[in-house]
């Protein structure tokens, strides 16, 4: 069982509570580190014009590239779940994950080794959410298996198809 993040650009103030969430549980300094990064740009469709936001960590990608490249396997991804975990005292510094992941996750905090998202898992193995979606006060933020997460978007994108049938009146009688 696959588990990821979700994540609901129309819910996202730009508060950046998961990044301060991930600093704390991670025990980060504040000097741009955090394993997960909030970025703005506009949103060019006509009918809602203005800033958007993207929060986005690790994605512990089903055939990760970070793992693939690490010559001394200091990457793996867990069994049963799926997560990308990094073993520092087998990472030897030497930066290929970081060229191999598209989306930046690796990082190498000032005088440390490889460190990434690994979705705060003593908190996951206790059963609790990661601290970024945890303090996200939009719930802008999601976690879970893959299958459920993937179910409740097709939900959503079907309430929303039935409220514009309906004339935006939410409900649709046939």
């Amino acid at each position: 069982m696959q588990i990821a993040f979700s994540f609901d650009v129309s819910r996202c103030s730009g508060c950046m509570a998961c990044i301060v969430a991930c600093l704390d549980q991670n025990d980060l300094p504040g000097n741009g580190h955090s394993f997960r990064h909030v970025s703005s740009f506009e949103n060019m469709e006509l009918s809602t014009p203005g800033i958007s936001w993207l929060s986005i960590s690790c994605l512990h990608c089903g055939d990760a590239p970070c793992v693939m490249v690490c010559p001394t396997r200091a990457l793996f991804k867990r069994e049963g779940d799926g997560i990308v975990v990094v073993q520092p005292d087998l990472c030897v510094g030497c930066h290929s994950c970081v060229l191999a992941c598209p989306f930046g996750a690796p990082q190498f905090p000032e005088g440390q080794k490889m460190a990434k998202c690994d979705f705060c898992l003593p908190r996951v193995e206790a059963g609790l959410e990661p601290a970024c979606v945890r303090v996200c006060p939009t719930k802008a933020l999601g976690f879970g298996p893959v299958e459920r997460l993937a179910e409740k978007k097709a939900v959503k994108a079907s309430k929303t198809i039935l409220k514009s049938l309906a004339g935006g009146a939410g409900t649709l009688v046939a």
